[in-house]
């Protein structure tokens, strides 16, 4: 990504049978996650959050964009899902994976895997979506994001296709949006 170091390692998918279930009550939102098309409107949003003095964490791929923050903080975009925190894996916040996120953080990462991150973000999306990143520490780089969000008058992006196998995980590498440029960790 434009502004950003590349993240050691590669991300690998994995095929697992993601089921969902209803969470009630919600979870508290710590994160929103903007894919494909929704991915210049939720760089915008963020950037416009951090120019007006909030502090935002950010991975970032060509389709994909999550941003990390306090829950009132949060930018909107359409199209894009809040996220909370589920057994250490970030899942909708109305929504739970079965079997639990803590098996599914474990068996993605767990010893034996081959995660390529010190300190790894895992991402589960419906309906069998895994995103996995470097865990980011530092604020958001706004001319990262910005690079992000004029995407949107140049050419938008193609929306991630269904996964041509049922149950198939793609897990895209992304990179840590920081200030400095560093891979964020």
């Amino acid at each position: 990504m434009t502004g950003a170091a590349p993240t050691a390692g590669a991300a690998t998918g994995a095929a697992v049978g993601l089921d969902w279930e209803r969470c009630e009550p919600p979870l508290a939102p710590v994160a929103v996650v903007g894919l494909g098309p929704a991915v210049p409107a939720l760089a915008a949003a963020a950037r416009q959050r951090m120019a007006a003095g909030t502090v935002l964490r950010a991975a970032a791929d060509g389709d994909a964009l999550v941003v990390l923050g306090d829950a009132g903080d949060l930018p909107w975009a359409a199209d894009v899902r809040y996220l909370g925190w589920d057994g250490g894996v970030l899942v909708p916040t109305t929504a739970r994976p079965r079997p639990s996120a803590a098996l599914w953080r474990d068996a993605l990462t767990g010893p034996g895997t081959s995660a390529p991150f010190d300190h790894p973000l895992l991402v589960l999306l419906p309906p069998n979506l895994v995103l996995t990143a470097e865990l980011p520490t530092r604020p958001a780089d706004p001319a990262a994001l910005a690079a992000l969000a004029a995407r949107a008058t140049t050419a938008a992006p193609a929306a991630p296709a269904a996964p041509a196998v049922p149950h198939q995980c793609p897990g895209p590498e992304t990179n840590p949006v920081t200030a400095d440029g560093r891979d964020g960790r």
